[in-house]
């Protein structure tokens, strides 16, 4: 069965890893098309996505190194620079927000959760597509309406890294499912 391949193969791959062949505007919006097919609680839709290249990218590199650097109580020159290296390294960085219903007509965990599961939506695509990804969701993500307006009601919950990668990818074996399942008759 193809698709149970694909949900063992999705890895968290690090811009590190990433080359330098760009992704195609094609490849951006079929993983943008597969997020919008995550399930959502009475339809609300939560998932909002900023697609950043270019220019806008690396500036959110140093909106964020700059906002790790003035907030940070043990400043790490290393850290700092990760922060810069790892935008330039993406091909491009989607901004993961959430717009809570405006009714407050289900639970906001119900919402993160629909959002999430657009999120593993464009993981799997990524994978299918052998392209690299990576959720980050740091603490500095809390300021990143200084960066790029959101609107009433949204917030961000993370960064999504994406990249050409040449790199073998290593293998992942979980413990048992039998070991995490209680059966009820």
């Amino acid at each position: 069965m193809e698709i149970i391949n694909t949900i063992k193969s999705r890895r968290s791959i690090m811009p590190n890893q990433y080359n330098d062949i760009p992704l195609r505007d094609e490849q951006i919006n079929l993983i943008l098309e597969a997020a919008n097919w995550a399930p959502t609680h009475k339809k609300t839709e939560p998932w909002r996505f900023r697609v950043l290249k270019g220019k806008s990218k690396n500036s959110l590199g140093d909106f964020l190194a700059k906002k790790y650097k003035d907030n940070s109580p043990k400043f790490s020159k290393f850290r700092y620079d990760r922060i810069i290296e790892k935008t330039k390294k993406s091909s491009v960085v989607i901004l993961i927000c959430m717009q809570r219903d405006p009714l407050e007509s289900i639970p906001e965990w119900e919402e993160i959760a629909s959002v999430s599961m657009s999120v593993q939506n464009m993981w799997l695509m990524c994978t299918k597509l052998n392209i690299g990804s990576y959720w980050s969701s740091p603490k500095i993500i809390d300021s990143i309406d200084e960066f790029t307006a959101l609107n009433k009601g949204e917030k961000c919950l993370g960064l999504f890294y994406m990249g050409n990668y040449d790199k073998e990818i290593n293998t992942r074996t979980p413990g048992p499912i039998k070991d995490k399942v209680i059966w009820l008759d």
